[in-house]
């Protein structure tokens, strides 16, 4: 197979803080480069002797509304938006050091990290990129729900994100779907912006579990039974979707390398994509793992 791009790193470390929504931390996060075959790694720093914990699907742990890792006694809370920003940017090798167990949520989109990404630079690190070709539809779905997604070949030879969000008629949030080709440059203008949502009602269950303490409604999207958003506005009228096409990107890339093909899903959240990784990477990996 021709080569389709090689791996990248950052060119100089660069840091961000800010504030975790589930466990109320302030945290200082710093990215540093990272040589060839690397990948992604978090490093929890206020942990002497803790190794790091790889990006990968392996190390993934259950949590509720977003996507953890753990290695050993060492967790990394809500690594989905940085690991979107990172494979959106196509930045494949890099080691993140964090002093607290979550990363800061910013508002709630993966902006925080674009931008001091952007900034650190990247470079070619002249050594193929793994890439994985989906070759056959495959479906996972929810048991209790009509959640699904459907991964199929497409002819683009690139990653192609479907996304319909519909709770239904009386919800506050309308229905919507989006379809992007996920470049850098897409990802940079079309979805990296999009911010986290949640539902008025359900503020005060997440604060009764000790979440948010230093969240308000600025930093998020909150939605009134009328379908305005209290004390903010949307970027797009879509960018509910946008923004689960963007927490896809962040738990498709546990898959550790790129993916080509065309993924259709449908109410799906964290848990689902990876369980479709999971299918993907049983799935003849040998045959489809191509060296980029």
């Amino acid at each position: 197979m021709k080569p389709f791009r090689s791996e990248n790193t950052i060119q100089h470390s660069v840091e961000v803080g800010g504030v975790g929504f589930f466990t109320n931390s302030d945290i200082t996060v710093r990215f540093h480069p990272a040589p060839p075959l690397h990948g992604i790694s978090f490093s929890r720093i206020d942990l002497p002797g803790s190794k790091p914990i790889p990006a990968l699907l392996e190390y993934a742990v259950f949590r509720e509304r977003r996507t953890a890792l753990q290695r050993e006694e060492a967790v990394v809370e809500l690594t989905e938006h940085v690991l979107a920003a990172l494979a959106g940017l196509q930045i494949d090798n890099c080691l993140i050091e964090i002093d607290a167990p979550e990363l800061p949520g910013g508002d709630g989109s993966a902006m925080l990290f674009v931008n001091a990404l952007l900034q650190a630079g990247k470079v070619n690190q002249q050594v193929p990129r793994k890439m994985y070709l989906v070759e056959q539809k495959t479906k996972v779905s929810s048991n209790d729900s009509n959640a699904t997604v459907v991964a199929t070949p497409n002819r683009q030879n690139n990653l192609q994100i479907s996304y319909t969000l519909d709770y239904g008629q009386n919800s506050p949030v309308p229905s919507h779907a989006v379809t992007l080709n996920i470049t850098p440059e897409t990802f940079i203008n079309e979805i990296a912006f999009a911010r986290t949502f949640v539902l008025e009602k359900e503020v005060a269950y997440l604060k009764a579990a000790g979440y948010g303490k230093q969240t308000t409604a600025r930093d998020l999207l909150v939605f009134k039974e009328d379908g305005s958003v209290i004390d903010n506005s949307l970027h797009r009228p879509d960018e509910c979707a946008r923004h689960k096409i963007l927490d896809c990107i962040g738990d498709f890339a546990l898959m550790g390398c790129d993916i080509h093909g065309t993924f259709q899903a449908i109410q799906s959240g964290h848990q689902l994509n990876r369980e479709m990784v999971n299918v993907l990477q049983k799935s003849d990996h040998q045959k489809k793992y191509q060296a980029a």
